[in-house]
């Protein structure tokens, strides 16, 4: 046999040993895939081969023993359902082979030889019904052009690029099939080529109209595009014709948490929670939308729930630690550590971070800060983050950017000053400072809007092949009326998330990336940087998994060059834009809150009210990690928590170096 040093090499290999399977000679075919997994033994595939070769071979034990091996390594890969569900046939175990070959076929509809096997199952059990919707499925395959199914069948099991391959071929030939088009906006969405995808499925609505999947796959797009107000109001007609479809609901549900309309949205997890009472998926949902809403005792019931019906569901675990506030009993502990060795990756990280926040409040930071390595390190090994990428953006800023730039565009824009822009970096006091702006009588509080980062994605495009952005380079070529346009676009669809209120604050802490752009698009607009001392503030990153995004916050290395740049980033911007940006030191309004209140309020021409120091009695939806702190009085342990790990953080001094001083300018 070959070396199995390349990849190319394996896929070869792979390729004789199906074959030698084909031919019926599974003890050869054994053998060489037993050596393949030897070689590479996170090779699904050849786990799967060995598998399927033991039971033609009879060995069921063995077979079920391999299947169980591959799914703890990859247990979305539908194939290993399916030869799960042969395995139970063989062993005339029919309520088993169902229930396997059903997981196959949920995560991989296209999987035809499932559907078949369970029509048979279904035939020999009675079971009319089950048998009627596996024959509906069987005949709708069946229909299908072979590419299509063959392409869904590589999709679902994460073969995104070769069902790409398949389904551009065929739309050369057929470029209005609907099924083809609509299963490549699917794989350009999970690709997060989001500017396809969208209008991809607008041309099949057209094509289609009463196509309901494809529709459903478009208010998902929307919905992943954080494009919550055309989503929430498209999902909206079509539950006033259908308001008990549980895909409409759970659609609906989610758009309804991006515009902060929580209560509605816990109306709606409970209505599919009382036809499924059993998802812990939707357990976890519920709790999030009531923990917003400051509800802490029943989200900690749905997060509970959802860990007893799914022990190893690490979210449900790592929603309790991120409240902050709740403590773990020992039994908790016991019962994550058990289930954290056997998890699949996601399930793992999630359990290492609660696991580090459990030692932490029992102040075992030795056990604490190994789990939050070890989550670290699972978390960052998954993430496609570049340093680079972010080196280069702090340099173009910089370069295009000048004194020079801003003063040839004076008075662009749009005049309104309605925005106030919290920003700076993650875990840095960003909410504390919004919750004290939304306790303001004048100022509507929002979230952490994506408006901004859109705008900016739209203008840029899509990702250039060589790594090399367009933005901020394309801001020279923009016309005055440009910007207002953007401007205006800006608070159009901000306007989604406030209220009548004359101000409103948008606290995305990463549009400090942003702030000549929104100085040329919003030039009346107020923005506020807060800051935090960088070993804090990095170490509190450290700690923290983000629900999506701030990919840099993984690494010592990276967190740290991510703080750096960020000085340098807010120097500059102080030194071309002088008075521009009010930088709040977030220790400073920890020691004497009022004092820094009355700076912020009287920076965005409001007057001072007591309520704003009285923040923690406001309510309103809260969607930070800060959501329990910030209903509390002025929250001082976090100030010097990084102390307690201090053995461990040598590393993160020395990658800040002089930052620890220069945050203070």
């Amino acid at each position: 046999m070959p070396s199995l040093a390349t990849h190319s090499t394996i896929e070869l290999e792979l390729v004789r040993v199906r074959e030698l399977s084909k031919c019926g000679r599974h003890g050869e075919a054994l053998a060489a895939a037993e050596q393949l997994a030897a070689a590479a033994p996170q090779n699904r595939d050849a786990l799967y081969l060995i598998a399927a070769n033991q039971r033609c071979l009879n060995r069921i034990d063995e077979a079920l023993a391999t299947l169980r091996r591959l799914e703890q390594q990859h247990p979305r890969f539908s194939l290993l359902y399916q030869e799960r569900g042969y395995c139970h046939t063989s062993l005339r175990d029919a309520p088993l082979a169902i229930g396997a070959f059903l997981e196959a076929v949920n995560l991989n509809p296209a999987l035809a030889t499932s559907w078949t096997m369970l029509e048979r199952l279904y035939h020999m059990t009675g079971e009319l019904k089950g048998r009627a919707m596996a024959a509906a499925q069987v005949s709708i395959l069946e229909q299908l052009p072979p590419e299509i199914v063959q392409a869904g069948s590589l999709f679902s099991d994460g073969q995104l690029s070769a069902a790409e391959n398949i389904l551009r071929k065929y739309l050369l030939k057929d470029g209005n099939h609907v099924e083809a088009m609509r299963l490549l906006a699917r794989i350009e969405h999970q690709s997060h080529a989001f500017t396809d995808p969208e209008q991809r499925l607008e041309t099949v609505l057209k094509l289609a109209p009463t196509y309901r999947a494809a529709r459903l796959d478009y208010f998902r797009i929307l919905l992943d595009q954080q494009k919550y107000p055309r989503a929430h109001e498209a999902i909206d007609t079509m539950l006033r014709l259908d308001p008990d479809n549980k895909d409409l609901l759970s659609l609906g549900a989610a758009a309804c948490v991006g515009l902060g309309r929580n209560q509605r949205a816990v109306e709606m997890y409970r209505q599919l929670l009382a036809t499924s009472p059993e998802s812990f998926g939707l357990h976890v949902a519920l709790g999030h939308s009531l923990q917003s809403l400051g509800r802490r005792k029943e989200a900690i019931a749905s997060y509970r729930r959802a860990a007893a019906i799914r022990p190893s569901f690490g979210d449900a675990y790592w929603s309790l630690a991120n409240l902050k506030t709740y403590r773990f009993s020992l039994d908790e502990i016991a019962q994550m550590r058990a289930q954290e060795a056997d998890a699949d990756p996601v399930d793992r990280y999630h359990l290492c971070y609660a696991l580090g926040k459990a030692y932490e409040d029992r102040s075992e930071y030795a056990q604490s800060w190994q789990f939050y390595e070890r989550g670290n390190a699972l978390k960052r090994a998954e993430s496609s983050y570049r340093p680079k990428v972010t080196e280069m953006n702090t340099r173009k800023q910089i370069e295009v950017c000048t004194a020079e730039f801003f003063s040839a565009r004076a008075g662009v824009g749009a005049a309104d000053p309605d925005p106030i822009f919290i920003l700076g970096l993650p875990r840095s006091g960003t909410t504390l400072v919004e919750q004290v702006l939304a306790s303001h009588s004048q100022v509507d509080g929002t979230q952490e809007l994506p408006e901004i980062p859109r705008i900016v994605r739209s203008l840029e495009g899509p990702p250039s092949e060589l790594g090399d952005p367009r933005y901020p380079e394309l801001l020279r070529n923009l016309a005055p009326e440009d910007f207002r346009r953007l401007g205006e676009q800006y608070l159009a669809e901000a306007r989604a998330y406030r209220g009548d209120k004359p101000f409103f604050v948008d606290k995305m802490p990463n549009n400090v990336r942003h702030i000549g752009l929104i100085h040329l698009m919003l030039p009346n607009a107020k923005i506020i940087d807060v800051r935090r001392e960088p070993m804090a503030c990095c170490f509190s990153n450290l700690k923290q998994l983000f629900a999506s995004g701030q990919e840099f916050t993984y690494s010592i290395e990276d967190i740290a060059g991510y703080y750096r740049s960020y000085l340098e980033l807010m120097r500059h911007w102080g030194a071309v834009l002088p008075g521009r940006v009010l930088g709040v030191r977030y220790e400073d309004v920890v020691e004497d809150l009022e004092r820094n209140v009355r700076r912020i309020l009287e920076f965005c021409n409001l007057k001072f009210e007591p309520a704003c120091v009285e923040f923690h009695k406001l309510e309103r939806s809260v969607y930070t990690a800060s959501s329990e702190q910030v209903r509390q009085p002025i929250f001082r342990e976090g100030l010097l928590q990084w102390q307690n790990y201090k053995p461990w953080l040598g590393p993160l001094n020395d990658a800040l170096g002089d930052a620890r001083i220069r945050y203070r300018e």
